[in-house]
């Protein structure tokens, strides 16, 4: 099948890229003409694990190709992904559809014969409609229908989540649009992941839905974490113990410094002013919202008290700055409330990231980003790990220790046992265990 995806931001270079590993003809269009020119080359401006060789390979094949010309790639399209940005709207909380409604107009002046306008980007309830409104109107002519098919990609795993992914959820209205996007995921039926067909209203609110309850279950056992510290019990024995129940399950049941990325932040505050639109108020969202920014806040609070209450002028290394491992997404991460509080502080702040650098050079002003997080420790009095990239799973805490003028860890990811850290000398908190040493 001929496929046009509008956008190449994460969702639509993913989506894209794997789509032509299916066998499809792929255009991904963009307005950037210099993310454009360096698709072309090859070069990836994202980090996503295994992505670079993935779409080497279907450039190479002939399957697919990258231009800025928006109405050539629609024309020759059986299907055509609207997979542009929906940020939150400053002010409101909601999704800001100005891109996407943009967009639709855009590909309604272009449709020749008979095409599927898909929305991959997430978007309220009630926004497909409203593209094919906005494209009937703008081309009375064409030939169409709409369907809704929301991503659940993770980051640093998306090419095996679209691979392999546990649903693919598709919103559609007629028999010829359900043939369409039936045949565009074809291949997945030899590995026999679920097709969920529904109306466009229910593919839409399936996306909020599941992204809300993820952040509610990452935000519920933040909220046990703390209970635990009060109470001497341990959350990740208390983590455990729930996850084996299987009407709860162990995902998203590891506490931290709180959820941020992309999704969730932004979804979370979109699903509470749905529905307070509609006169159905989403109290637990809202509460979570609440809870999640309050959580990173107490993580500064933690911090400071494991340096005696004060940092002015005294070094301490961050470890991981990114919102989670395998990405380079700064969007809504911890570190962008904990580092600046640091800073404010007067603490002399040093960052190691793999791949936090490139966007946290300008959302970090201020720290010292350093490559060794050895070298970073030397001469802190603490170091904190925020994101648990592998490179931070098998630190040498003696040597770690032994570099520091004081040596204190404060892990926000419970990578570390209070055991190990009091072997290697060092006072160590974490987050719903007693800590150690002082």
């Amino acid at each position: 099948m001929r496929v046009a995806m509008i956008g190449t931001g994460y969702v639509g270079l993913v989506s894209g890229v794997c789509f032509s590993d299916f066998g499809h003809d792929v255009t991904c269009v963009d307005t950037n003409a210099d993310k454009i020119a360096q698709l072309t080359r090859g070069e990836v401006p994202i980090f996503e694990p295994g992505l670079e060789a993935l779409l080497a390979k279907n450039v190479a094949a002939g399957r697919l190709s990258f231009t800025g010309d928006l109405a050539s790639a629609v024309a020759a399209a059986d299907a055509v992904f609207i997979a542009v940005g929906t940020p939150t709207r400053r002010g409101d909380g909601h999704a800001d559809l100005t891109y996407v409604y943009a967009a639709a107009r855009e590909v309604a002046a272009a449709l020749k014969g008979y095409t599927v306008v898909v929305t991959k980007s997430t978007v309220p309830v009630g926004t497909n409609r409203e593209v094919a409104r906005i494209i009937a109107e703008a081309n009375p002519e064409a030939e169409f229908d709409v369907a809704s098919n929301p991503e659940f990609l993770r980051e640093g795993a998306a090419i095996d989540d679209f691979m392999r992914p546990d649903r693919v959820v598709v919103g559609v209205e007629s028999e010829r649009a359900r043939e369409v996007m039936g045949a565009l995921y074809r291949p997945l039926y030899l590995r026999e992941a679920p097709m969920v067909y529904t109306g466009l209203e229910s593919a839409e609110m399936i996306k909020y839905a599941a992204n809300a309850f993820l952040a509610t279950k990452i935000t519920f056992i933040n909220e046990i974490a703390a209970l635990c510290e009060k109470v001497g019990a341990d959350v990740k024995a208390v983590s455990k113990g729930m996850g084996l129940d299987g009407r709860i399950g162990n995902k998203f049941l590891h506490a931290g410094p709180g959820y941020g990325g992309s999704c969730f932040p932004k979804d979370t505050k979109a699903l509470a002013r749905i529905g307070q639109d509609h006169a159905a108020p989403m109290e637990i969202v809202e509460t979570v919202i609440a809870v999640n920014e309050a959580r990173k806040r107490a993580m500064v609070d933690k911090i400071l008290e494991l340096c005696g209450g004060r940092v002015a002028n005294k070094v301490i290394a961050v470890f991981g700055v990114t919102f989670k491992p395998n990405t380079d997404d700064m969007r809504d991460s911890p570190s962008l409330t904990i580092v600046p509080a640091l800073v404010g502080a007067g603490a002399v702040v040093r960052v190691v990231d793999p791949e936090g650098r490139k966007e946290g050079e300008a959302l970090l002003p201020g720290v010292t980003w350093m490559e060794d997080p050895y070298e970073a420790a030397s001469g802190a009095v603490a170091a904190v790990i925020l994101t648990e990239w592998n490179e931070f799973r098998a630190l040498d805490l003696a040597r770690l220790a032994g570099a520091m003028a004081e040596p204190r860890l404060a892990d926000l990811r419970n990578i570390y046992s209070p055991e190990e850290a009091a072997r290697a000398g060092l006072a160590y908190v974490s987050v719903g265990r007693a800590p150690v040493g002082g």
